[in-house]
């Protein structure tokens, strides 16, 4: 069951249509998946949790937690450190890559 689709694509502005373009799925597809009368495969299931950048798992209601897990080295890190971290994954994918090119750039300066 594919409980949070129908959220994230309205949360999205995307009509059904539109995201069965996206995936190349049929908007009868996506209007049988948001109402759980067919389940979407598991390619489809990853084509759906790519676009909307969200874990399998959350997509089918499975957890809460919208980000997908990646793996984390372990370092000890102070509360500030801890907190930049937090900001940063909080962000959208264009987001973190300006974050990393600005702070790239000052590494750069900094030499």
């Amino acid at each position: 069951m594919v409980s949070n689709l129908k959220m994230l694509r309205t949360n999205a502005g995307i009509s059904q249509k539109q995201l069965a373009d996206i995936i190349n799925v049929s908007q009868q597809s996506i209007n049988k998946y948001e109402n759980h009368e067919v389940e979407p495969n598991i390619e489809t299931l990853s084509l759906i949790a790519d676009f909307f950048d969200v874990s399998i798992d959350y997509l089918v209601g499975r957890t809460d937690i919208m980000r997908r897990y990646e793996s984390v080295k372990e370092y000890d890190l102070n509360t500030n450190e801890q907190n930049l971290i937090d900001l940063y994954r909080k962000l959208s994918a264009n987001d973190k890559a300006m974050i990393m090119s600005f702070v790239s750039r000052l590494e750069n300066n900094s030499r």
